[in-house]
């Protein structure tokens, strides 16, 4: 989609100020008034599901119905995902999840992002002269952790058989399923990008044609598939005849898979890292994913007064901006695979650290370059679901190939296409964090979110969609906390996305980067950001996929909101 971009002013050299000072001369005394959601909040007592596909939404809510925990519904929305918008999702990528367990009455973080096969090693670039991972054919697959994430899941959380859990998209798989509007143009722009993919094209374009809104599309693979998965688990992906298929196709094609990057991989439990934020603590998972850029930005941001900006104001939109380009030379620098690159990650967490990366914040004009800091120590497409069950169990999970459909590249006879997450290494420095190596985890984007108060859970949330995750768990958190929108306006709310920032695969911003808006952003706060030095330009497909459920303890009920800007929709019961 073409971008549209506004003149960019001079670059302004004016005194700095006092940050908070500053700031509020620019934002004056206007406030922007509440915002008109586009759609009610949906309200519920037993169960609720938020999802970026109404069918599959409702896949969660008869599990839920069935008796299902918050894991299984979880488990089955993103199987159907899988089929119905194979753009974002499918167990050729990964999976990320945070659960709230309400009997423990604690977080369970769980990492199932598959390494570099054993056998690709930094020579094979090097030697080649290639610069960086393509985003397409066999280079950038990784071990897909999707299907490994279910079991993992299910094994601690399941209350039904995986065979139940996974039966609606099966189900779906084999009768087909209506093509949903957003979900089929991102489709066709997928099949005319892979035009010389032969088994994606067989898959994804049967009779030689995308399908459109309304179609009915069917997908017996896939469907062969899940009922591998549901009969042998774990096994049947990673020791079985999944993983044998897999293999035979990477040594056709001249990949570097063996049965052994399969047989060995599994899945990481672990904590999830919080910072306390205007009395909420708001929980993300360490790296190799980029959920510690969240936490770092509101630990700058709880030093401002954010309502006496105003809402998108000039004053308030700058400051995020500066403050996400500070966190991402961070996340640049330092995010990375631990067991490669060990470093201690609280450190970039602490308020004595935020201030100092404060420092380099100027008030009065856009940053064009910044150094990543020193604590001691690209475009996705993805989907993102949260479900609490009648219990209050909750979980918020991330899935992924990255860039659409992935690499392009469908092992024969299995219905789904292989990622291509490791485009996110680098191959030019082998000092770098996130440096390729064999075995190792590349950088990720898909972060899933969580907030608790006093100890209790009170929102699952998420905002998919490649390097703008941080910045809309950011947006909408603050909608949320600091000027009191609901779930469903937040998530409406007008948003910015900037691009440019140094990449973990190496690349360096030198120019500031790029300033994307929304239309409900006020022209005068337009120029006001250009006279600030900001390039600002517009975008109708750059800001991501919120999906967000709140749990209201006291009265019992859950609030749930679905993006305005995908096909999804949240459903309670």
């Amino acid at each position: 989609m073409r971008r549209i971009q506004f003149p960019v002013a001079a670059w302004l050299v004016l005194p700095v100020l006092a940050p908070l000072a500053a700031l509020t001369a620019l934002a004056g005394d206007r406030l922007t008034g509440r915002l008109t959601a586009s759609r009610s909040e949906v309200i519920g007592r037993h169960g609720m599901v938020a999802a970026s596909q109404p069918l599959a939404a409702q896949v969660g809510i008869d599990i839920l119905k069935r008796g299902g925990s918050a894991v299984d519904a979880a488990i089955a929305v993103n199987a159907a995902l899988g089929l119905m918008e194979p753009s974002g999702a499918g167990i050729g990528g990964d999976l990320f999840a945070i659960v709230w367990d309400n009997r423990a009455g604690k977080l369970y973080g769980l990492n199932s992002s598959g390494p570099a096969p054993r056998a690709l090693t930094l020579a094979h670039f090097q030697e080649r002269g290639i610069r960086r991972v393509p985003e397409t054919g066999p280079l950038p697959w990784t071990v897909p952790g999707c299907a490994a994430g279910w079991c993992a899941l299910h094994g601690k959380f399941g209350r039904l058989p995986m065979r139940d859990v996974l039966a609606p998209a099966v189900r779906y798989a084999e009768e087909g399923f209506p093509l949903s509007e957003l979900i089929a143009f991102y489709w066709q722009r997928s099949v005319q990008a892979f035009a010389g993919y032969e088994n994606f094209q067989k898959l994804y374009a049967p009779g030689g044609r995308a399908p459109r809104k309304g179609d009915v599309f069917r997908n017996p693979d896939l469907a062969a598939s899940y009922r591998l998965i549901a009969a042998g688990g774990h096994d049947a992906f990673y020791r079985g005849e999944i993983a044998r298929r897999i293999v035979a196709y990477s040594e056709k094609v001249g990949g570097f898979f063996s049965r052994e990057d399969f047989a060995s991989f599994a899945p990481e439990w672990l904590e999830p890292l919080s910072v306390g934020y205007r009395g909420y603590d708001v929980w993300e998972l360490p790296p190799n994913g980029q959920g510690l850029a969240v936490l770092q930005m509101l630990r700058m941001l709880e030093r401002f007064d954010l309502k006496s900006l105003g809402h998108n104001s000039a004053a308030y939109l700058h400051l995020l901006v500066e403050a996400k380009k500070l966190a991402y030379e961070d996340r640049a620098r330092h995010y990375a695979d631990p067991r490669f690159a060990p470093r201690d990650y609280s450190a970039l967490l602490t308020a004595e650290y935020a201030a100092r990366r404060l420092e380099l914040f100027d008030p009065r004009r856009a940053s064009r370059e910044l150094p990543a800091g020193d604590p001691g120590l690209r475009r996705g497409d993805t989907v993102y679901l949260t479900v609490v069950d009648r219990d209050f169990n909750a979980v918020s999970l991330i899935q992924s190939n990255y860039v659409g459909f992935g690499s392009g590249m469908v092992p024969d006879g299995l219905g789904f296409c292989l990622q291509d997450r490791g485009a996110l290494f680098n191959v030019e420095d082998p000092a770098h964090a996130n440096a390729l190596a064999p075995g190792k985890r590349p950088f990720h984007t898909i972060i899933p979110g969580f907030v608790t108060r006093n100890g209790r859970p009170v929102f699952s949330f998420g905002v998919m969609g490649g390097d703008m995750q941080p910045q809309g768990h950011v947006q909408v958190l603050c909608n949320i906390i600091d000027f009191a929108m609901n779930v469903q306006e937040a998530g409406d709310a007008p948003r910015f996305h900037h691009v440019g920032s140094s990449e973990p695969d190496g690349s360096r911003m030198t120019d500031g980067g790029t300033l994307f808006l929304e239309s409900g952003v006020d022209p005068e706060v337009v120029r006001e950001l250009i006279r600030l030095g900001h390039r600002v330009g517009r975008s109708a497909s750059e800001f991501g996929g919120y999906q967000g459920i709140w749990i209201d303890e006291e009265r019992r009920v859950l609030i749930g909101a679905s993006e305005s800007r995908k096909d999804g929709c949240a459903i309670g019961y």
